[in-house]
């Protein structure tokens, strides 16, 4: 097994707790991202999987082996760094085949290896240049080269791509996931962009001050945040969170009431005190001049032009909470008057005190059934 597990491990510089209790399993094959925030330890992460940070605490797992005092060169893995890492008195040929001749790999194999990926990378004719002699998009794939060319088990890469600009992004995004699918490694991929994470990622792992926040597919980690952090940090712009409370089967924003669906009023009484956040996609949120089922009013202060569309700020109850709502064609100007209004499916609630997710109907739906299964069996039974 070529995966990777976390099981409670810990780093810490001293007093300063770096990852913290972090549970967590790689699996083999699959592209995994840690995403998250400046200095939420994502880095850290993977270079403990690399061998180049050591253990604090807790059992870090690859093969089926601890492998926290195992050497960075025993481990099997190849590594992309942000900077690149390139030697710069070596030719582009030499820094990819530097770590093969150090292995002593014959030397037929080392040239048909080399012969590909100068294919794959698109840096035939360059064989001979020093990185000086190289643009950034050039050394980008040298980097992404020497570490390909290794065929290792385990594919690690810290940022590779945040020194481009954003066309060689889009083209080197859809390299990787085109080496990834050729070689099939163990890939765990560090960023703090999204749209990186969102299109290269099998998994999306959400890391926040040191801890995991969520770990799951990125449709689930876009359509269903576990917390306000994750439901903030994905989407751009991010979702719209207001305060709330619970009563009576109602929401209640400032002095304006929503009623809830049944469903939904079962996710909002999970929370004994009432007082939630209520959030919703920019896009999700709906407007018109008149009122609607479900619907609240606020005021337009401020229109963005996006181009294709628009970004209108709209002021409800309060200055805590003013909403985006992504509009085209047709867009109501600053002073005016709009009510708002969201779909019941396009809804999240979050405890106020933890900022934790109530869940989701279906979340709901799926207990009800497990529920449902031993009643029926001892139906039949009986």
């Amino acid at each position: 097994m070529k995966n990777i597990v976390f099981e409670n491990v810990k780093k810490a510089y001293g007093k300063n707790v770096v990852v913290e209790d972090l549970c967590m399993e790689v699996k083999e094959g699959e592209r995994l991202i840690l995403l998250g925030p400046s200095g939420c330890g994502k880095s850290t992460t993977l270079r403990m999987i690399a061998g180049l940070e050591n253990v604090t605490a807790g059992n870090l797992w690859m093969r089926d082996q601890v492998v926290n005092d195992v050497p960075c060169g025993e481990r099997g893995v190849s590594m992309v760094f942000q900077n690149y890492a390139l030697f710069p008195h070596m030719s582009v040929k030499n820094n990819i085949i530097y770590g093969l001749k150090a292995h002593k790999m014959d030397e037929n194999e080392i040239n048909a290896r080399l012969k590909e990926v100068l294919k794959m990378l698109e840096l035939e004719g360059l064989e001979d240049r020093k990185p000086k002699e190289l643009s950034g998009g050039q050394r980008q794939r040298v980097a992404l080269a020497r570490a390909v060319v290794k065929r290792a088990d385990y594919f690690l890469l810290d940022e590779p791509l945040s020194n481009l600009d954003a066309q060689l992004r889009m083209r080197a995004r859809k390299e990787l996931v085109k080496i990834h699918e050729m070689y099939h490694p163990t890939l765990v991929y560090v960023t703090h962009d999204q749209i990186e994470a969102m299109t290269v990622g099998d998994r999306i792992a959400l890391m926040y001050r040191g801890k995991m926040e969520m770990l799951d597919t990125p449709s689930h980690v876009y359509n269903r945040p576990a917390s306000v952090f994750c439901a903030k940090f994905i989407g751009s712009p991010s979702m719209n969170i207001v305060e709330a409370e619970y009563h009576n089967g109602a929401l209640v924003i400032g002095k304006q009431k929503v009623e809830l669906p049944g469903i939904w009023q079962r996710i909002a009484a999970q929370c004994p005190s009432g007082l939630l956040y209520a959030g919703v996609r920019p896009e999700h949120v709906m407007m018109s001049r008149t009122p609607q089922e479900r619907s609240i009013e606020g005021v337009v202060r401020y229109v963005e032009d996006y181009g294709n569309r628009y970004g209108v700020y709209i002021q409800v109850e309060g200055d805590k909470n003013e909403l985006i709502a992504i509009r085209e064609g047709e867009i109501p100007q600053p002073g005016e008057k709009v009510y708002i209004h969201v779909e019941t499916e396009k809804l999240h609630l979050f405890e106020r005190g933890t900022e934790k997710s109530l869940g989701y109907p279906e979340m709901v739906i799926r207990a009800q059934e497990k529920l449902a299964v031993p009643k029926l069996e001892k139906a039949i039974a009986q």
